[in-house]
């Protein structure tokens, strides 16, 4: 009975891990991915097995039997499995506040969904101390006996670790993820009941893994959201992915949705916001700098490729290196946003990782990886932008996206630093009616005279491509003075999350219509 408490115990540590990462997905499609979620999910798991070691001790001492035990995991596997479809009506009702911006009934709607893993995560933290109980049979043998009982859970928890998010929530989903750990778990539970109780102990706890395979089956592939312009949804190992279609515009957005990562529409190019924004960039180099300068292109965080149809049709058809580190939406780009032209090479990469490794210089990089809401940290220091300026030819120009907020200067004056330590010449614009800011920099020392000079000249071109000539008319009037005093980011430190946060939190508190306060 000792080596199966010991396999009991392993798969009890590979659930309560495969439940944390499930729980993560869980409420990143409605609530994102920020350190902030993180930390909510994780402090609040830790708080519960705080609670279930404490509390497995003091039972396993009273009741030291495996009937007690197994009966607490039973139940401890079957509440794991019915959190998916009790947080379904908490989730549609937060996804649509989100949409919104009700931060009211989104704290509501979070905590909820925290609290519905009190149960599971609290009975499964009994299941390490009972056994230790269970197995200890001389005092002398104290420390040995507890050790062996951890590393079981340990090696289950690295199991339950990459398997959710490698394996389960790319082939079944999240929900159907807590169910296979929940029936895996419950039939362990069920199992060692039987081997210490008989068959008639088990009948009378048949109905839980019943109800389970009940709800996944009716209730186990639906979709995540039921937003009205949906046409497509997918989980993968990276990001919840969305496609919505509004009057023929199709839009890529990822997790909770409040970032759009990409727009599409058959007849039209010209989306405003930040995409057309990359193509003035090398435009900053002396004049006279045509399309045709333009040699080829890398872009960062390709998503589905709004920016390299817009870049192929200002400049023709060159050639576009597209690194996206989640080959799934390079899937949806070429099913739904036509992200099939010949001169784009689609690459499932890290960026930062991938051109590193390529041999390519460019004649312009853009980069616009953002997880919302924080661009990824190694993507903003002065060892990677050095490894931009490295790939780069003598004309090159880099552009890079970056989310602010009104008065808080902070994430974009850091970057202007520590891009400056790098490159000859800085320029910033502000994308008007956005939380966007776009900084230019050249290898070459440049100046907002050029770009202005190189704009008259291409308004004298008959095939300049419109989308080119707007978008530096935009540049040229929402051009700002270079932030100043940031701070420069390096490998070894580069506080990008808290300074998100710090900008996050601090225009939630400012913003009375964010707060859900009547704004007029």
């Amino acid at each position: 009975m000792k080596r199966y408490l010991y396999l009991t115990v392993f798969i009890s540590g590979m659930t309560t891990l495969g439940i944390e990462f499930a729980a993560s997905r869980l409420l990143g499609s409605v609530f994102g991915t920020s350190n902030l979620v993180w930390a909510a999910i994780i402090g609040l798991i830790l708080i519960y097995l705080t609670v279930g070691y404490s509390l497995g001790g003091r039972w396993a001492d009273r009741n030291p039997n495996y009937k007690t035990f197994y009966t607490i995991l039973i139940w401890g596997a079957f509440s794991a499995g019915i959190v998916p479809f009790i947080a379904r009506p908490v989730l549609y009702a937060a996804a649509d506040a989100f949409d919104q911006l009700q931060i009211g009934v989104l704290f509501g709607a979070f905590s909820a969904v925290l609290v519905l893993l009190v149960v599971p995560i609290t009975l499964l933290g009994t299941v390490s101390p009972f056994a230790i109980r269970l197995v200890l049979t001389d005092s002398k043998d104290a420390g040995k006996t507890a050790g062996r009982i951890y590393a079981i859970s340990t090696l289950g928890s690295f199991l339950g670790t990459f398997t959710p998010d490698l394996l389960l929530i790319p082939w079944l989903g999240t929900r159907l993820t807590f169910v296979v750990f929940s029936l895996v778990l419950l039939g362990v539970a069920l199992v060692g009941l039987f081997l210490v109780e008989g068959w008639r102990s088990v009948l009378k706890w048949i109905w839980m893994p019943v109800i389970i395979v009940g709800l996944a089956f009716l209730w186990g592939s639906g979709p995540v959201k039921t937003h009205i312009s949906q046409i497509y949804e997918k989980e993968s190992s990276y990001n919840y992915i969305q496609v919505l279609e509004v009057d023929g515009y199709r839009y890529l957005r990822l997790n909770e949705g409040q970032g759009i990562h990409s727009i599409y529409h058959p007849d039209h190019l010209a989306y405003w916001g930040t995409w057309m924004q990359v193509l003035p960039a090398p435009f900053f180099n002396t004049p006279p700098y045509m399309p045709g300068d333009v040699e080829d292109m890398a872009i960062i965080g390709l998503a589905a490729g709004t920016s390299a149809r817009q870049a192929t049709a200002a400049f023709g058809a060159i050639p576009i290196d597209g690194y996206e580190i989640d080959n799934e939406i390079l899937k949806v780009g070429q099913t739904y946003f036509a992200l099939t032209d010949p001169n784009l090479n689609l690459i499932a990469q890290d960026g930062r990782w991938g051109l590193a490794h390529s041999g390519e210089k460019y004649s312009l990089i853009s980069i616009d990886a953002y997880r919302p809401p924080y661009i990824p940290w190694h993507l903003t220091t002065g060892e990677f932008f050095g490894e931009v300026f490295n790939h780069l030819d003598s004309n090159g120009a880099l552009v890079l996206n970056v989310g602010r907020v009104p008065e808080d200067d902070k994430l974009l004056s850091g970057l202007v630093a520590t891009i400056q330590t790098v490159f000859s010449s800085v320029h910033v614009m502000d994308v008007p009616e956005t939380y966007n800011s776009i900084i230019y920099a050249t290898v070459r020392p440049t100046s907002w005279e050029n770009l202005e000079a190189n704009f008259n000249s291409l308004l004298a071109e008959n095939d300049t491509h419109p989308l080119l000539i707007e978008s530096i008319r935009i540049a040229l009037e929402n051009r700002r003075p270079l932030p100043s005093g940031g701070m420069v980011f390096t490998d070894d430190k580069a506080p990008i999350e808290r300074i998100t946060n710090q900008m996050v939190l601090s225009n939630i508190l400012t913003d009375p219509a964010l707060l859900g306060e009547d704004n007029q």
